[in-house]
């Protein structure tokens, strides 16, 4: 694994092999890491959120969710592979077969009601012996909020998945991070969304070659279009900063 610097934030060369290794060790240590995640939206974000840098600060690992940070990255000449960019699409599988072999617990916080609990059902026709509970992502008051806090407590997942969209989910880690006792919390945005069928699945193609995000433009362009027409032309600033880094070098 290595650490670099892109767009004016860190982001780790992580496979999904490996993170999934990271999430295996530190459970199995009883270690406590917090793994996030960084696209062009999350650093749009970062670079006017300041709850969202003490997030990023306070996280142990963070992957590359985004083709265009992998191909930025290669543009500026480090050795990016397809595979260091992963998604949730592509990722929950292969960590949902992980939880079921290994027997750890996952708690999924996040999106509209009784929609964790659609995808549950596809995932346990998937991994029957999946140990998992959910709870939406849909509460204000902080009476709610403790409450969802026991049911995590009492339920002691290793895996915490928290997946309310950025920047909801982040704020909501940094509010709650010593309230829960997850081994693994992870930022998963609407992952769950997408195995319950209530957001289309972009074809894995488009991912893998950067048109993803068109796939996501088409099929909801009133809630899409800033964050992918507006958003990336104000990280210009920060393309022609690297860009200048590296012609230092």
């Amino acid at each position: 694994m290595e650490r670099l610097t892109l767009l004016g934030v860190k982001v780790d060369t992580l496979s999904i092999g490996e993170l999934n290794h990271l999430v295996s060790g530190a459970i199995n240590n009883g270690e406590n890491i917090l793994v996030a995640n960084h696209n062009l939206h999350s650093i749009y974000l970062y670079h006017r959120d300041d709850k969202m840098k003490v997030f990023y600060q306070k996280a142990d690992y963070i992957h590359i969710d985004g083709m265009p940070l992998v191909i930025w990255g290669r543009l500026l000449g480090h050795p990016l592979k397809p595979d260091q960019r992963v998604t949730y699409v592509d990722w929950i599988h292969p960590l949902m077969a992980l939880a079921e072999s290994k027997s750890f617990r996952v708690f999924y916080l996040g999106g509209k009601p009784g929609v964790a609990e659609q995808a549950v059902v596809i995932l346990r026709s998937h991994y029957p012996n999946l140990q998992i509970q959910t709870h939406h992502g849909y509460f204000m008051e902080e009476e709610e909020n403790k409450a969802v806090l026991n049911k995590i407590r009492d339920f002691q997942p290793n895996i915490l998945m928290v997946g309310m969209g950025m920047p909801k989910q982040e704020h909501w880690v940094v509010d709650n991070l010593e309230k829960v006792s997850a081994n693994v919390i992870l930022t998963a945005g609407a992952c769950f969304d997408y195995i319950a069928g209530v957001v289309p699945t972009p074809p894995r193609w488009m991912g893998r070659v950067g048109l993803e995000w068109l796939y996501r433009l088409l099929s909801e362009p009133r809630r899409l279009a800033k964050r992918y027409l507006v958003e990336p032309w104000a990280l210009l600033p920060l393309a022609i900063n690297d860009i200048s880094k590296k012609l230092r070098l």
